[in-house]
């Protein structure tokens, strides 16, 4: 593995039951990267970030994170490692202020003062969940419950940040203004792994892309290259 590669997935199969969902699924990402990973409903997208956070066990091939096995550890683990999510739907805690929901995303932590550091950052990167702080979750729109799903996951200083359909339910504003927000992250030097199904949106930010089709990466370019591929603009950007 490269010094640089942060996450290695090798040859993974995951089955339910006799179904298979993800075949031979080979995915590198490196250090500050910002990829994304794109196709339809049920190709195995979802399945992919489970099987990353070992909610799904692989059946077959490895996950190497910072050059160590993961897919037989427990997902308490794997993030203990530095791994964090931006849950599909936000899912963040409706009935705790923001500042409640931020504060867990360090639960893990017991560094104080620089928790503290983390939090003013936050603030600085969201003003508007700032302005909100005292709120409860469940009384913010939808942009800006996203902010707080991200402000979350960033609290516990992940090495490896997974976004899960960051722009399902946001209306089209906020889907652009939501990903001006993931770029801006990425070049504050977080590697983030990108799932999503908006394939002009994420490859307009993204460094590289894989696309998935019935659990199987058929695609894996630099983003622009997927951008003026022919296959995806018929298939997936509605320009072919």
């Amino acid at each position: 593995m490269p010094n640089n590669t942060i996450l290695q997935l090798k040859n993974v199969d995951v089955h339910y039951g006799k179904i298979q969902a993800l075949a031979e699924i080979q995915i590198s990402i490196n250090e500050a990267e910002l990829v994304c990973l794109l196709g339809g409903n049920a190709s195995g997208k979802s399945t992919t970030l489970k099987t990353i956070l070992g909610v799904v066990r692989p059946s077959a091939g490895s996950i190497e994170f910072l050059g160590d096995r993961i897919d037989r550890l427990p997902t308490k683990k794997i993030v203990e490692k530095g791994v964090s999510i931006v849950p599909e739907n936000r899912r963040i805690f409706p009935k705790l202020t923001v500042l409640e929901n931020l504060e867990l995303g360090a639960y893990l932590r017991n560094d104080t003062q620089k928790i503290a550091e983390d939090m003013d950052r936050i603030f600085d990167l969201f003003p508007r969940i700032k302005e909100r702080r005292q709120q409860y979750g469940a009384t913010l729109s939808g942009g800006e419950q996203q902010m707080l799903a991200m402000g979350r996951a960033l609290m516990s200083r992940p090495k490896l940040l997974l976004m899960d359909e960051p722009s399902m339910g946001l209306a089209p504003i906020l889907v652009e203004s939501s990903f001006e927000i993931i770029q801006r992250v990425n070049q504050e030097g977080v590697t983030i792994f990108v799932v999503e199904q908006n394939a002009n949106m994420a490859l307009s930010i993204a460094d590289r892309g894989y696309v998935l089709q019935l659990g199987r990466i058929v695609l894996h370019d630099e983003a622009q290259n997927l951008l003026n591929n022919e296959m995806m603009k018929k298939a997936y950007l509605g320009t072919g």
